[in-house]
């Protein structure tokens, strides 16, 4: 299993679709408001991983149902509740599919071909259900949930081994030590303007807001770009860093995401200032 999956990660064969895919999900859905919304940035948590509960508990509870006597009216219900529940499911992970890198993309890719013969087959359970066939839509229904337990071990790897969705940015956490740490000379800093500094050797931005500074790590929550080298916007009243790989956003004053494909905000250092200097120290 380890050697497949290491050869779906490295298969660029796949690319020659994935890059076309890529380029038509993201005109597709080119409003930045309507991918927030699917990527999750309103809840602070990626929303594919959410919207996907709903199709897999329905359509587990309804393979329980179907080797018990009597439940046929129930488990077609519930055949049918996942099936709907698959669509807005699928459209808010090639949403976060379309911003990950190729590697990622690849085992995607396969990811989503998985799921979509899952809800091929559930959708031809549901009419054959529908029509009384209820043997030719149990022996549909295992078919659909084989295929979607497929795609969600590659789900899996894509989150745990291939770190796509989460904070990437987290793991710098643990390399700073505990305590209080010099950061830089309050008096030195620039009213509005990021500055670059590091903190145990882990990078971090300063910025000052009047007589309140924060402190930010580096690197984006995202895919670990540098946002130190992003560029500094206003949105919503907000100054934000954008990161120049993928265009996330991120309040300076607090690490809130403001724009995705970031869906978690960035993550802030508790700092203060004594005797000049800024401090800061693990939240």
């Amino acid at each position: 299993m380890r050697a497949l999956l290491m050869k779906i990660e490295q298969a660029a064969v796949l690319d020659r679709i994935g890059d076309r895919l890529q380029r038509s999900v993201q005109r597709r859905i080119s409003g930045e408001r309507v991918r927030d919304l699917l990527h999750g940035v309103w809840l602070g948590h990626p929303l594919h991983p959410v919207l996907i509960q709903v199709p897999m508990g329905a359509w587990l509870s309804a393979a329980v149902l179907d080797v018990l006597p009597g439940q046929r009216r129930a488990a077609t219900t519930l055949v049918g509740v996942g099936t709907v529940a698959a669509l807005p499911a699928a459209v808010a992970g090639a949403n976060d599919w379309a911003s990950l890198s190729r590697d990622q993309r690849r085992v995607g890719l396969v990811h989503a071909v998985a799921n979509t013969v899952g809800v091929a087959c559930y959708a031809g359970s549901l009419l054959a259900r529908l029509r009384g066939q209820h043997r030719t839509g149990r022996t549909l229904g295992f078919l659909g949930l084989a295929a979607a337990g497929a795609g969600g071990f590659l789900g899996g790897h894509l989150a745990y081994k291939q770190a796509a969705g989460v904070n990437q940015a987290a793991p710098d956490l643990h390399r700073i030590s505990a305590g209080w740490h010099p950061v830089v000379d309050f008096a030195g800093l620039p009213e509005s303007t990021m500055v670059s500094r590091r903190v145990d050797d882990v990078p971090v931005l300063v910025y000052r807001h009047g007589e309140d500074v924060t402190v930010l790590l580096a690197h984006c929550a995202h895919q670990n770009g540098p946002l130190d080298e992003g560029t500094v916007i206003s949105s919503n009243g907000h100054a934000c860093v954008v990161c120049p790989w993928h265009g996330s956003a991120f309040r300076l004053t607090d690490g809130t995401v403001a724009h995705g494909p970031a869906a978690t905000d960035q993550q802030v250092l508790r700092s203060r200032v004594v005797a000049g200097v800024v401090q800061a120290q693990l939240p």
